[in-house]
């Protein structure tokens, strides 16, 4: 089912023009598919004396409450408040439906109806905070799910001659489905390996030596692991053009050890592009190929598919274009599940900017990172009096690029697995071969007071098989880099011992 807009071009038409075309769209949206037949929406109009008219410049979005996943837990009739249940009777009678059962007969105005209206795919979020939430998709979502995976291939500079290895695991995750709609829109060849979870790293590894796939997508972290297997056994790779990254945020240090290890392989070329998505937009946006050695473009945003703001995470107030704020994030054109103003909890360090990128030209918004969590601030006490803040944006990032560190696991205990007692860090890493572990443990700890002002208590060395075991490679979604087992010991007291070290 084709998208039915007058939608300007998506990535050359100048940011003027698009402020009024995108209120526009919203407010159709509003008055003939969202407010008639989204329960919460419609709900919280007439609880607010709200009017679709109301909201005629981007400006006026500040009287459209936002929308966060504790709405959508909370609501009494759960997500499905959030999902367009059309009433037959009330869409019969719409112009455009009498209109098309007149041209073309009662059964394809039906069908109309069942393509825009019948859920076809459910997605779901991973519930590491919440509980999962499921997000539906009809024929027309699809299409633009399809439309976002086709943009993706363009924006990577993918050819339809090229091989792709789809490494997502199998799941109701939107990483995975966006992979699987963008080589089917491009018409590519895609092969899914389902991950770790199904064929094991080894498993993907004998694929991959088969396929030769030019472009390689996935977590990366598992990635990560399956290159570096794949430069330990010596394997050869020239084909490799791309690696594509989704699910997870992607460091610096990472980025670089990516290319590194494709280097090895025979592919020195080979660019690093990262996705940005998330399940409530039912797609996801990329970075564009760019130079070696050059900065990251920002993630290219669709104005005709949804419209970005960037507030203040703790007012909620726009800030300007270019300074760092809260995504925030409202779909256009979308059907199943829809939620508006929707706060994704997600930071942008770079805002949004409608600058022509430097390295593809387009004109389409970018978002600029690094993105980071709100809730990633966490306190921590160095004892019972004096405290200090770790930020685990940083934590999380710490050791990526750091010179003889094959893989690495920060872990959050409480000494003596006691509840009552004080907090505890342990670094766990895997060495590279011929690392001197003695000094690679005075660089790790250099490199947390540099980071953290916090000491670890613990530097223990592992071997690649037991760390890719406790980071859950192939096992779970998102590999556990940072373990925190505090709350699982049943308190939530959060003092830290100083290292004794």
């Amino acid at each position: 089912m084709k998208l039915k807009s007058n939608a300007p071009a998506w990535d050359t038409t100048p940011p003027e023009i698009w402020s009024r075309w995108q209120m526009r769209q919203l407010r159709h949206d509003l008055t003939h598919r969202i407010l008639p037949y989204n329960a919460h929406y419609r709900r919280l109009f007439e609880e607010a004396d709200l009017n679709p008219l109301d909201l005629r410049t981007p400006a006026d979005l500040k009287h459209l409450p936002f929308t966060s996943k504790a709405d959508l837990n909370g609501a009494a009739d759960g997500p499905r408040e959030f999902v367009l249940i059309p009433d037959e009777a009330r869409i019969k009678r719409e112009p455009g439906v009498i209109l098309h059962a007149l041209l073309h007969g009662p059964t394809a105005a039906r069908h109309r109806i069942e393509d825009e209206f019948r859920p076809l795919l459910m997605t779901s979020t991973t519930g590491r905070s919440a509980e999962p939430v499921p997000f539906l998709f009809t024929r027309q979502d699809l299409h633009r799910l399809d439309l976002a995976g086709h943009r993706i291939m363009e924006l990577g500079g993918s050819r339809p001659d090229w091989r792709h290895a789809n490494l997502f695991p199998f799941a109701p995750h939107l990483a995975f489905w966006q992979t699987h709609h963008a080589g089917m829109a491009f018409g590519a060849f895609m092969v899914s390996t389902g991950g770790g979870k199904t064929l094991g790293t080894d498993g993907n590894l004998r694929l991959l030596e088969k396929v030769r796939p030019e472009i390689l997508i996935g977590m990366p972290t598992f990635i990560y692991h399956v290159l570096r297997q794949a430069v330990d056994e010596g394997r050869h790779w020239p084909q490799l053009q791309r690696i594509v990254l989704g699910g997870e945020k992607v460091a610096t240090g990472l980025r670089a050890r990516l290319l590194d290890l494709a280097s090895h392989l025979g592919s020195p070329a080979a660019s690093v592009i990262s996705t940005y998505g998330f399940t409530e937009a039912k797609m996801a946006f990329p970075e564009c190929v760019v130079e070696p050695g050059s900065d990251a473009s920002g993630y290219h945003l669709y104005p005709d598919l949804g419209l970005f703001e960037i507030v203040h995470p703790e007012t909620g107030d726009p800030v300007p274009e270019g300074t760092p704020g809260e995504i925030v994030f409202t779909p256009l054109h979308a059907r199943g599940t829809v939620v508006l103003r929707y706060r994704t909890g997600d930071i942008a360090g770079g805002g949004i900017t409608w600058d022509a990128c430097p390295h593809c030209g387009r004109t389409c918004p970018r978002l600029h990172g690094p993105i980071s969590r709100v809730s990633d601030i966490r306190a921590l006490s160095l004892d019972k009096v004096k405290g200090t803040l770790v930020n685990f944006n940083v934590l999380e990032h710490l050791l990526d690029d750091l010179l003889g560190v094959a893989a690495w696991q920060i872990e959050l205990c409480k000494r003596n697995d006691d509840p009552n007692d004080v907090d505890e860090i342990v670094v766990r890493i895997c060495p590279e071969s011929g690392i001197d572990t003695s000094r690679l443990e005075q660089r790790v700890r250099a490199r947390f007071a540099e980071g953290t002002e916090v000491a670890p208590n613990a530097v223990t060395f592992h071997d690649l098989a037991d760390l890719r075991d406790r980071l859950g490679v192939g096992r779970l979604l998102k590999e556990e880099k940072i373990l925190d087992r505090r709350v699982s010991s049943g308190t939530a007291v959060t003092t830290l011992h100083p290292s004794t070290s």
